[in-house]
């Protein structure tokens, strides 16, 4: 009988070890892991005004640059002036992206005449528009010297163009005295909103 026992106890030991081993090598798997495609990059909107041929607000992949948006609103106007805006410049949403036209005429500050409000035979008279002017035209302004040029220039392009002679007032270095020298050869006309 002892050794039915040992018989039973080596045959009960067995299934167990058995069981154990079968246990450990047959843990339960799980599910594998399935990778998504990075999303999309959203895209963005961006809107576009001044010398463009369809001014208005646009959709665009992200990583568009100042030259896609200006594409998308149909290019650029004959009398568009690129040299103030940066064409390579990434846009991000929300952004503005302003065309300034280019200055047709230019004012001619030597002659007394025109300094006096009077027209003569051949000179222009034309007002600068100090949304579109270069910073050479800019300096050709009573007061205004290459660091206050710059400013309006800055001034622009971070704010937009400006609604009212006046306002170029908010340009650093230019105050009431500079402003009453330079508002009769001054203008807005012409400009986006105008």
């Amino acid at each position: 009988m002892k050794s039915l026992r040992g018989i039973a106890f080596g045959v009960v030991c067995g299934f167990l070890g058995v069981g154990l081993l079968l246990l450990a090598t047959n843990q339960p798997r799980g599910e594998p892991i399935q990778l998504s495609p990075p999303p999309t990059p959203a895209p963005i909107i961006v809107h576009v005004t001044g010398a463009v041929i369809n001014p208005g607000v646009y959709s665009l992949p992200s990583g568009s640059r100042v030259k896609d948006a200006i594409e998308k609103s149909g290019g650029l106007l004959s009398d568009a002036d690129t040299t103030l805006i940066n064409l390579a410049m990434l846009v991000e949403d929300g952004m503005q992206v302003w065309v300034p036209y280019q200055l047709e005429d230019v004012v001619d500050f030597d002659n007394p005449a025109v300094l006096e409000g009077e027209p003569t035979q051949g000179q222009p008279t034309s007002k600068i528009n100090i949304n579109t002017a270069s910073q050479i035209e800019l300096e050709s302004l009573s007061g205004i010297g290459p660091v206050i040029a710059k400013a309006v220039i800055q001034y622009r392009l971070e704010n937009g163009p400006f609604k009212e002679i006046e306002e170029i007032q908010e340009v650093s270095g230019i105050g009431p005295v500079t402003f009453e020298k330079i508002k009769p050869f001054i203008t807005v006309r012409g400009s986006p909103g105008n």
